[in-house]
């Protein structure tokens, strides 16, 4: 009898079998799965044997592709950011951290198998690194102050993890169609995005609540999820589509608004559409206006006004004439007052805002260096949750993990300012880089007013700061390599002239 040592060796051994007995063997197999789905369809929930099966398939599939992994994540993150894996197997995983536990699983084997010989990373990971270890300290020392509990340990090896994507991220990004296809990814997940959340604005609120309540299947509330402004419902509804929560669904729309942006105008864009690809950006902007987020909306505008001034110069005065139509559109002027309310503290939720400001500072002079941690806090006037990232990352790791962040912020920028020179000349990068480091200039104006890029139980929007930190070091990566790669062709093109 044959031995069989490998999988290739089944492969030799089916080859060899003559067709009646492969015919018997492969109809024995169907007849087996048939008869364990059939009792499983009869013992259980047929959808969840169902979404089992097509999981099962899917995760099959995004083994065999460490790409296909990755474009799942994005997909995920614009569509079902919340979602978790609807079985229960005494824990339930979230479908994020499903598919970002197969891409490291897929990387660690391509190491395993030698199919990757050295780490590619940037100056600027050191700093990350930094970053991540002071993280670790001051969340061992906040267990001074409170028990861990183990939500909060998932949810803090989950942010680990995010931070650290971008050493696994940058090193598989090493070429540049790989970039212009994630940028195509976010692109097709946002428009889906978009067309949910304008859907469920204008569905009757009744079939728009029922609707998202389908969704409890994959781990989403139940009951009255709908948001208003004010949290009154006479004021206006604020759309959520699949994020929960109107701003955060506003800061990813951001986002992704201003890494398409450029593509609207690139030499080679990843899309040949240009019309279309500036009709997709009207509709993430739409979305983006009736989540009624201020903060992002004023983060999309500055994130826009970057790419002008970096490399559009000429399309400011459209920019111009763009708010001006909007302080006089009759359909604008509720929209307008509401952030006029904000600038003059004259609405709830930006007086509830100053008040968790200064609540913050409170904290922040009593533990100013390493704060309290994440498991609690050691007064009971004192909280840690506030609607600014850079505060509550003071009141959590105190100022001087907000000045290691702070630093690697900047060497980000810094590294990708470097590397402009050379992406503007190479028309594969230049739209890209330029989206990706400008999507970044706007995540952080949003963290002035909002938290969700650091609150641990948003994984979502954490995962998808790092993600376009990832991003932007590996564009400029890619970018100060042009140089070298043209050198080098040089003194080939040389050495052959020679010969």
């Amino acid at each position: 009898m044959q031995r069989i040592d490998s999988p290739s060796d089944i492969q030799i051994w089916f080859a060899n079998l003559d067709r009646r007995t492969a015919a018997v063997l492969i109809g024995l197999c169907m007849g087996v799965v048939g008869g364990v789905l059939g009792l499983a369809v009869a013992v259980a929930n047929p959808l969840l044997v169902v979404g089992g099966v097509v999981g099962g398939l899917i995760g099959l599939y995004l083994l065999t592709s460490l790409q296909a992994a990755l474009y799942s994540i994005i997909l995920i993150l614009m569509l079902l950011p919340f979602g978790t894996v609807p079985l229960n197997i005494g824990f339930t995983p979230t479908l994020l951290d499903s598919v970002i536990g197969v891409t490291l699983l897929i990387y660690l084997l391509q190491w395993m198998k030698r199919d990757r010989q050295s780490l590619k990373l940037t100056p600027v990971h050191g700093v990350i690194l930094l970053y991540l270890m002071w993280l670790l300290l001051a969340f061992a020392l906040g267990l001074r102050h409170a028990p861990m509990t183990t939500t909060i340990a998932r949810q803090f090896v989950e942010t680990l993890l995010a931070i650290g994507a971008t050493f696994v991220l940058v090193d598989i990004l090493n070429r540049r169609h790989l970039l212009r296809r994630l940028v195509l990814v976010v692109l097709v997940g946002a428009t889906l995005q978009s067309l949910i959340t304008i859907g469920l604005y204008l569905i009757p609120e009744e079939t728009a609540n029922l609707a998202l309540n389908r969704l409890a299947r994959f781990g989403y509330p139940t009951g009255g999820v709908l948001q208003y402004i004010e949290a009154t419902p006479d004021l206006g509804q604020r759309a959520i589509g699949t994020w929960i929560a109107p701003n955060s669904l506003g800061g990813m729309l951001a986002i992704v608004a201003v890494i398409i942006a450029p593509q609207v105008f690139a030499a080679r864009p990843v899309f040949r559409y240009r019309w279309l690809t500036f009709a997709i950006l009207c509709l993430i902007g739409l979305a983006l206006i009736i989540t009624f987020s201020r903060a992002s909306a004023l983060a999309l505008a500055f994130g826009l006004l970057v790419i002008a001034f970096v490399r559009y110069r000429r399309f400011l005065p459209v920019l111009a004439l763009g708010g001006v139509l909007m302080l006089f559109l009759p359909q604008a002027q509720y929209y307008l007052g509401r952030f006029v309310e904000a600038f003059t503290a004259a609405d709830l939720a930006t007086q509830m805002r100053i008040g968790e400001w200064t609540d913050s500072l409170r904290l922040i002079s009593r533990y100013p260096i390493t704060g309290v941690g994440f498991t609690g806090t050691p007064d009971i006037d004192i909280y840690t949750d506030v609607a600014n990232m850079y505060l509550i990352m003071a009141n959590q790791i105190g100022l001087v993990g907000v000045a290691i962040f702070m630093s690697t912020m900047i060497g980000v920028l810094a590294y990708g300012w470097r590397a402009w020179h050379f992406a503007r000349q190479d028309a594969d990068l230049e739209a890209i880089h330029l989206g990706f480091h400008a999507a970044l200039v706007t995540a952080l104006v949003n963290a002035v007013a909002d938290l969700y890029f650091f609150r641990l139980d948003f994984q979502p929007l954490i995962t998808l700061f790092w993600l376009v930190v990832a991003l932007s070091l590996a564009s400029s990566r890619l970018a100060l390599l042009t140089p070298r790669r043209a050198s080098t062709e040089s003194t080939v093109v040389k050495s052959a002239r020679i010969e």
